[in-house]
């Protein structure tokens, strides 16, 4: 023990570890990937791409080649001009040895190779590199194939060339390491999804996905080419397919402001949302940042600037008795931006939020002469915009009074909180979490199961209103929203903050679970919920706040073991464990149809109790795909939700 002691005080030089090379990406790979689940194991494609993306943003290469092979493996190859392979002066070795195994090393510090780009750490295929058990390099160059191996990070042989060819570009080809991430096999959706955006996102490259893993059911393999001729023209147009259209036109420009490239698409429809995707050199910026902002305030400005100069527009307004503020001109916009900053700075945490103050006034520029000309050039749809402008500002001063309306009834009455509430007694939101109940007997249950001290519950009376349907004042009207918005203490309209941004800063409880039944009826109750907080409160997602239980379907017992099983899948394990795969008279199943045929006991222990529960955390990994699903689930349109139920539903046999 006496040992132990003084080696713990011996605290000197020896102790103080370095680690060389890729050696601290594989100690710490979070630090580089994210994380070392499904998400850092498609960003290591990322990586990869993005050299070859890059290499075509430099105006080298044109086609991109990414493949899945049926070991799970990923080889991405580029028509680009390949990666150097002559010595580097510096480390006196080859420079795709530099690239591959030394971190901070690549062409994007040289302003010269590369304008733009989307890596600029040099993190990317390094890291790539360090986190495959086994990784292989060929370089097309000079007409000859140059190629290395490496395992772990560590080349296996210096660069040598290994035969001749007529073509220029990289081929990279890699294995994940199954010691360090928990799953190696790659999703076809996650990758398409991401190869998609960025042929959207860089007009003309031609990005080709080949999945060589026969599907089980069909034993085919799968090939998609995605390639955007006109960009964020038809990035728009695919974002905003589900909605009805204002007018057909997308509002587009494409210019160079400060030494910024900036390319904006703009499509107006009748829905009362706003839904903008921003993005820094390729990267979804989600959290928004300067470029953002000087979007909204050259929309604003441009078409206030409009509507006051034509004398019928600014009429109308002066007649409705209205103020226009700039969320208004947002409602029923969406917008792609995308922008190249050669040395991007980002703040918050998630890396996602651009803070380059210069973007700012370069955007406001772009944006504003190129909406001026629009609108001087197309005065029919100018007029429809600021119609629907009017409209908006009517519907915010409408659920303005009926907000406030509902805050005053409460005041007078006392307390402000719905008489349906049971709140819990302790005061320190951070420890709190408030269960939203489907249907008043299961919530009378999970009061009597809770824990008073911690746990509140709002039982929930039938299907709550679909926010995608309606406009705002309908939705501050209805009073299932509004006893969901008082009860958790989200704000609408505080002073700093625009009517439309929901203030969470007195938010009364740190998790918000959904509680429903465990059938089709819960399924669409959980539905629209997410669908107020994601169109009303999507700050309570994006912070981590919104959960959703997870009842048990089945109690299995045999003898006196008894199970409760959340999945078919666990049901059949129950029964192949204790009934050698028969249920006969020994296994008795209880199917449980709803939460309101458990007792306050089981309800405690099977979905309640922090120790043994299982909740699924709401989060939005893509802001364009999450506005997709609710637009086509819960909007007006109904054939594109028709596809979706073709496409997804499970078919019964059923003998009429």
């Amino acid at each position: 023990m006496a040992e132990i002691q003084e080696h713990e005080n011996n605290y000197s030089a020896s102790n103080i570890q370095v680690l060389e090379g890729l050696e601290a990406v594989r100690k710490r790979p979070a630090m580089y990937i994210g994380d070392i689940s499904e998400k850092g194991l498609h960003h290591l494609i990322n990586e990869t791409v993005d050299n070859s993306i890059d290499e075509a943003m430099a105006g080298y290469c044109t086609d991109i080649e990414v493949t899945i092979n049926e070991d799970n493996s990923i080889t991405v190859e580029d028509n680009g001009r390949g990666i150097p392979v002559d010595e580097h002066e510096k480390l006196h070795k080859s420079a795709l040895e530099v690239v591959m195994t030394v971190l901070h090393a690549g062409g994007k510090f040289d302003k010269g190779s590369y304008k733009v780009s989307g890596g600029l750490h040099g993190v990317g295929v390094s890291g790539v590199n360090a986190l495959s058990k086994q990784m292989m390099s060929q370089v097309f160059r000079e007409g000859k194939i140059y190629q290395q191996e490496y395992e772990k990070g560590k080349p296996l042989y210096p660069v040598k060339v290994v035969g001749e060819t007529e073509k220029t570009g990289t081929r990279q080809q890699f294995w994940p390491d199954g010691t360090i991430f928990t799953t190696t096999v790659f999703q076809w959706d996650v990758v398409a999804r991401r190869m998609r955006e960025l042929a959207y996102l860089n007009a003309g490259i031609k990005i080709t996905l080949i999945d060589l893993r026969p599907d089980p059911e069909t034993g085919k393999t799968r090939t998609e080419i995605f390639h955007a001729k006109d960009g964020l023209k038809e990035y728009v147009r695919y974002v905003d397919r589900h909605r009805q259209h204002l007018f057909n036109d997308v509002i587009y420009l494409k210019s160079e402001k400060q030494g910024v490239p900036i390319e904006v698409a703009i499509m107006y429809n009748t829905d009362y949302t706003e839904n903008i995707h921003s993005y820094v050199n390729n990267i979804n910026t989600i959290e928004g940042g300067t470029h953002l902002q000087g979007f909204r305030t050259a929309l604003t400005r441009t078409l206030k600037t409009y509507a006051d100069n034509d004398a019928q527009i600014s009429k109308q307004i002066e007649k409705a008795k209205i103020e226009i503020t700039g969320e208004d001109f947002r409602e029923g916009l969406t917008a792609v931006i995308s922008v190249k900053v050669a040395e991007p700075q980002f703040e918050g945490q998630t890396k996602t939020k651009l803070g380059n103050s210069e973007v700012s006034g370069a955007v406001q520029q772009a944006v504003g002469e190129a909406l001026s000309a629009y609108l001087e050039e197309h005065p029919s749809e100018a007029k429809m915009i600021c119609n629907k402008v009017v409209l908006a500002a009517t519907a915010r001063i409408a659920a303005r009074k009926a907000r406030e309306s509902v805050q005053r009834k409460n005041v007078m009455t006392g307390g402000g909180l719905p008489g349906k509430l049971a709140d819990c007694s302790n005061k320190d939101p951070k420890d709190c979490e408030i269960f939203l109940v489907e249907g008043d007997s299961a919530g009378g249950y999970a009061k009597q199961g809770r824990d008073r001290y911690t746990q509140a519950i709002l039982p929930l009376r039938g299907k709550i209103l679909n926010v995608e349907k309606v406009q705002r004042h309908r939705v501050f009207e209805a009073e299932s929203v509004m006893n969901i918005i008082q009860s958790i203490g989200v704000r609408f309209g505080v002073e700093e903050d625009s009517d439309f941004e929901a203030n969470i800063d007195k938010l009364r409880y740190d998790k918000i679970i959904i509680m429903t039944d465990a059938d089709v009826d819960g399924s669409h109750i959980d539905t629209l919920i997410m669908t107020l907080f994601y169109r009303y409160m999507p700050k309570v997602i994006e912070q981590g706040h919104l959960f959703i239980a997870t009842p048990p379907l089945y109690k299995c017992t045999y003898k006196k073991v008894s199970e409760y099983c959340y999945t078919e899948q666990q049901r059949q394990a129950f029964i192949d464990k204790y009934g050698a795969g028969e249920e006969g008279k020994t296994i008795h199943t209880q199917r449980y149809k709803g939460l309101g045929e458990m007792n306050p006991e089981q309800l405690w222990e099977t979905t309640m109790d922090p120790k043994t529960r299982l909740l699924k955390q709401v989060t939005i990994e893509n802001a364009a795909d999450a506005d997709e699903v609710f637009s086509m689930l819960m909007g007006d349109d109904v054939e594109p939700r028709r596809e979706f139920i073709e496409q997804n539903a499970t078919y019964a046999n059923i003998d009429a």
